[in-house]
């Protein structure tokens, strides 16, 4: 057997062996969205795994606005948008995520994971130095590798780490620091004045992911500047708009010079199809309901507290975070998919995340509660996860996460 078919075989054993325990969540097919239910198999769930943070799937707003991009636009465009596929919308698109975000400029891309891959490689090469947190999501991750710098991976939020490896940079070197605003799999931020000061000191450029963070930080969301009272301080902004944004693709906010960098040099903007109108029509309709409709910041803000405050109550070792992210750490693999199991069953759907998504021996149910939930529907969540953690690791002994 060639190492491909080894490795090839090695994940679709571990897929058919969950499957036929019934211990297998992943790509269950929704049938139907409504509100903080989705409808699997049949049966109408609360859902407890969305990154729909502001419960804006399906805002009549956002979908008109969507449906008339479509029509009036089609389903795509002519091709890349240097050539023949840029539209107004796109234009008015990149201008409103430039004011929502407080930059210069915005470079939208057709996914989350490029913009990230594509800034990434287009701002670092060979001979320069790009600084990347151990816990960054794997579009950074995969954009450090490619970009052919040297690439240094710190432990997780530590900001002295980061001023070492700044302090060994050669003079003259290109130096890229990035990091994740909230982390995707723990749901904790990162310490922006105390990476910001240590940029600064190096001249390092700053470059900071705000996917979990857009619409969950910030008295208005606005994300990890605004949590922090800091403006203006980073260099390279990026979010996905897949989240509170309920739409698809991504964006690069930054200087004048960065967007005209990224939409000249940055190959996934180059090469790759624009984003489709009806989805450039959603993100700027979103953005004007988040403005519109600040609530829904201060509900998901709280909904976050009271779960966290429910969990601890029952014991479970969460943290105090301040995002609705809240991992609840089994340990191994099994434990994991055994509280999904308990929780499908009591309908309500959360999924399980296993190594090597995180490090071993930390395999996790990741719950997140949005705008949508009721402060009732919180409370179902934080007991039925409190019920499966008591029936499935009784004798678990681990340090909080």
């Amino acid at each position: 057997m060639s190492a491909i078919e080894r490795r090839v075989r090695e994940i679709a054993d571990r897929v058919r062996a969950y499957r036929d325990r019934q211990l297998y969540f992943y790509l269950e097919p929704v049938a139907a969205i409504d509100g903080a239910y989705v409808t699997i198999r049949g049966r109408r769930m609360l859902l407890a795994s969305s990154y729909s943070y502001l419960g804006l799937l399906g805002h009549p707003a956002i979908q008109a606005a969507a449906a008339a991009a479509l029509a009036h636009y089609g389903t795509g465009t002519h091709g890349v948008r240097l050539l023949a596929g840029n539209t107004d919308l796109h234009d008015r698109l990149e201008d409103r995520l430039a004011g929502f975000l407080g930059a210069a400029g915005a470079v939208a891309y057709s996914s989350g994971y490029l913009a990230n891959f594509a800034a990434i490689s287009a701002l670092v090469g060979r001979g320069d130095v790009v600084v990347c947190d151990k816990l960054n999501h794997a579009s950074i991750v995969d954009g450090c590798l490619l970009s052919g710098a040297r690439f240094v991976r710190v432990p997780h939020r530590d900001v002295g780490a980061i001023d070492r490896e700044l302090g060994r940079v050669a003079a003259g070197a290109g130096v890229l620091v990035v990091v994740d605003a909230v982390f995707s799999m723990d749901g904790d931020v990162y310490d922006l004045p105390a990476l910001v000061e240590v940029c600064r000191r190096h001249g390092a450029w700053l470059m900071v992911d705000e996917s979990h963070s857009l619409g969950v930080l910030g008295q208005t969301g606005a994300g990890i500047e605004e949590h922090f009272g800091l403006h203006g301080v980073v260099d390279v902004k990026m979010s996905s708009l897949s989240k509170s944004v309920p739409s698809a693709g991504g964006v690069i906010a930054g200087s004048e010079d960065l967007v005209l960098h990224l939409k000249h040099a940055s190959r996934a903007f180059v090469f790759s199809a624009a984003m489709p109108p009806a989805s450039a029509a959603a993100t700027i309709a979103a953005l004007d309901v988040m403005q519109a409709e600040p609530d829904r910041v201060t509900r998901v803000q709280a909904n976050a507290r009271r779960l966290r405050a429910r969990l601890r109550a029952a014991g479970l070792p969460v943290r105090d975070d301040p995002t609705p992210i809240v991992p609840v750490i089994a340990g191994d693999d099994e434990r994991a998919v055994r509280m999904a199991r308990h929780l499908f069953d009591h309908d309500i759907f959360a999924l399980p995340i296993l190594s090597p998504a995180v490090p071993p021996r930390t395999s996790r149910l990741r719950i997140t509660v949005t705008a949508a939930h009721t402060e009732a529907e919180v409370d179902a969540i934080a007991d039925a996860v409190a019920a499966a953690w008591r029936a499935v690791a009784p004798a678990l002994t681990t340090t909080e996460p």
